[in-house]
Order: C-alpha cells, then structure tokens, then sequence
C-alpha cells in the first residue's frame, strides 16, 4: 500500500470518485431508495430483523465489503465502506448497524490479527454470509460489559486455561451487544492476567453454538429496533486454544484498533440519519404551504434547511478523510474520532430539526422523521461516547503540542 497520502487522490465531492466508487455509492443508494426505506418503519415498529434485506446486502458484497478476494469479500477501501455505510443508513439505520458491527467489529479484528487457519473458519463464511440453507452467518463483537462501558480496560469477563492446557474456559458476561441474536459467532474480551491490568486482556473467536454459552433477552430500545441487541453469557465455555486472536494480552491493543475502524462505520451511519433527515424536511417543505406559500420560502425553515446541509457535508468530509487516512496506511485514530463526534452530533441535530419542520407531522410514525430522531440519538453513545471521543482527540493535539 502507498503509504503516503501524496501521490494519492483526494476526494470530497461524490462526482470526483474513482468510478469504482462511484458505482458503490449508486448501487447502494437505489437499493436503499428500494429494499429499505420503504420497509424501515415496519420493521422499526415489529422490531423484526431485516432478514430478506440483509441476504440481499450480502449478495451485493456489503456484508465482506473490505475482506480481501481470497476469503471470498468485495476487496473495497475504507472509503467506499464509508459511502456504503452513509447510504445504506439513510435507507434504515437498523440495517447500517447491523453492517457495521458485522464489517468493522467482528470481520476486521480477525482479518487483521488471525492466522491464516483461522480467517479459513471464521472470515470466509461470513464475508459471503449466506448458507445453502439460506440462513445467514452474521457476527458480533463482545467488549463492553454491564460494569464496564467506557472503562473498557476493567473486563471482569476471564479466559483461563485448562488443565491440560488445549482449551481457554471463558466465564463472564458481556452486555449491549449488536447482533446477538442473529450472530453465529463473537470476538470477545477477557482477561488472561488480572495483575495486567488492561495488558492482560486478551481476544478470543467464540463459536455461539458452544456449550455453556446463552443469549439474554433483546433489549427494548429506544432506536435501531430492527438490530437485536442482548447480552452474551459464558459460563464454563470451552474453546479450542487455537481460537486465542493475536497474542496474549494483545486484547486491548486489538479492541482500541478496531473501534478506529468502527467508529468510520458509526459516522457512516450517523452521516446517513441525517441526509434522512434532510430529505425528509426538505421535500415537506417544498410541499406544505402555510401564508399562501410553500413553508421552503420562509428564510427561519431556509436555516434550518442550511444548518443541517453544512453539519452533514462536514461530517461527510471528516469522515471521508479518516477513511482515506486509514486507506493509505498512516495513523487515524484522531480523525475517525472526530468523524464519528461530527456525525452523531450532526446526526442528532440534523433529525431534531426535520421534527420542527414538520412541525406536528413529525411527531407521529406516519412520517420517518420520529424514527431518524430516535436512531440518531445512539451514534453518540455506542463505540466510545462523546465524552470518550473527545477525550480521544484531545489527548492526541495534546501530544503533537507537546512534542
């Protein structure tokens, strides 16, 4: 990989991508215009997971979007995950998640710190996720836990050999888990060495079927209802040891470089709540008169409408530029933070201003624009709260101060 940003194309406009890109971004948002928005509300309301959409995502190739050719993924860039992720989120941001925890939090671990064996057995059959059988191989990824959100280096969950050393026995709980109930199997995040403190955490691939392990019940949430989120519950679960991911103690090292890429995933789907969101209000406006005329030619909705076009499209542009980063090999931790603090924020603002366009219709189910307000408002709290993110980024400007 060049891993120099000079020589390298910069983009910030969709008709300036490489047409590789720019086919991803069309493809994606006809099926979104198709396949999701029409059925998002519904499935929202029956909290049923989008089970015919998500087969349908994973023979487009979205479901292994950055896996390489040889585990049988799309090969494509952070960026066109990106531009995926922000399309197929503003069709429904239920099956953006279930996306992103998918790619970013379960394949990419595994694709960058497994073993050839071990991307065979648990890369390959989830980049093309779809079984004979036509159910789906969807993974998870297990680091929070009901004591520890933020505090990620404190995992009461443990990993201890056995006896005879050829198994890990895994016992714990992990807790606000995307994907739970549809996962086959999980990363996971237990401690090897308590004395270690956060460096002797390490990560593990967990078969779901293994005896010992057992799903909670599926949250009742507030957004994103067609993704089930629950906890997952070890007790006595044995695995091989060759399903240790690195080394050990490598786990936190593994977890913080995966939310990175996680957190271009989270802006992509916050980027796409609110471009909903501004679809929504915009097309009201053009349509609801009030004073004899469309409410779009009153300069306090033009605001609105301005406001939440210039935090969306800057939100885009950080984003973009963290995955360009990551595509060209250079560190992005500070900047996939600030994508991911832009874009929920934006996202948040963008859907609690369509409700004020819309005025009472934005109140009731009958339009999209209560179901983005109740999506967006997650993208500030999971993968590292606000809080979190800037503490991220500021402990990063801190250091190039400091020398």
């Amino acid at each position: 990989a060049n891993t120099s940003l000079s020589g390298r194309r910069q983009y910030t406009t969709h008709s300036q991508l490489p047409e590789e890109h720019q086919m991803i971004y069309e493809m994606c948002r006809n099926f979104a215009n198709e396949e999701l928005a029409p059925n998002a509300g519904e499935w929202d309301q029956k909290h049923a997971f989008p089970t015919e959409a998500i087969t349908h995502m994973a023979e487009l190739g979205l479901m292994g979007i950055n896996v390489p050719g040889e585990y049988g993924g799309s090969e494509l860039d952070a960026l066109a995950y990106a531009i995926a992720m922000e399309e197929i989120s503003r069709g429904c941001a239920s099956a953006g998640v279930i996306m992103s925890a998918h790619n970013s939090l379960y394949l990419w671990p595994i694709q960058e710190f497994g073993t050839p064996e071990q991307k065979e057995k648990w890369v390959a059959p989830y980049a093309q996720p779809v079984k004979e059988d036509g159910t789906l191989n969807i993974g998870c990824f297990g680091l929070s836990e009901p004591g520890n959100g933020s505090d990620a280096g404190a995992a009461s969950t443990t990993a201890t050999p056995s006896e005879d050393g050829s198994e890990w026995i895994i016992n714990g709980t992990k807790a606000w888990i995307t994907n739970a109930h549809e996962s086959s199997a999980a990363v996971i995040f237990a401690t090897t060495d308590k004395s270690l403190k956060h460096k002797g955490i390490s990560a593990f691939v967990v078969p779901l079927d293994a005896e010992g392990f057992s799903l909670g019940a599926k949250e009742d949430k507030l957004g994103i209802r067609a993704s089930s989120t629950s906890n997952l519950i070890f007790d006595n679960v044995r695995i091989p040891k060759e399903n240790l991911l690195g080394n050990e103690g490598d786990g936190f090292k593994i977890a913080m470089k995966t939310l990175d890429g996680g957190r271009i995933g989270v802006a992509g789907q916050a980027v796409g709540i609110a471009s909903a969101s501004i679809d929504c209000a915009a097309n009201y406006a053009l349509e609801r008169v009030a004073f004899g005329k469309p409410i779009a030619a009153l300069q306090s909705i033009q605001n609105k409408i301005s406001a939440m076009s210039v935090a969306r499209d800057s939100s885009r542009l950080l984003m973009w530029r963290a995955a360009m980063l990551k595509d060209a090999g250079v560190k992005y931790t500070k900047e996939a933070a600030m994508a991911k603090l832009s874009a929920s924020e934006a996202s948040t603002m963008c859907s609690h201003q369509a409700i004020q366009v819309l005025g009472g219709m934005g109140y009731v189910s009958d339009m999209p624009a209560e179901r983005h307000y109740r999506d967006a408002r997650i993208t500030e709290i999971y993968e590292g709260t606000s809080e979190i993110q800037h503490l991220v980024i500021a402990g990063d400007v801190l250091k190039e101060y400091k020398g």
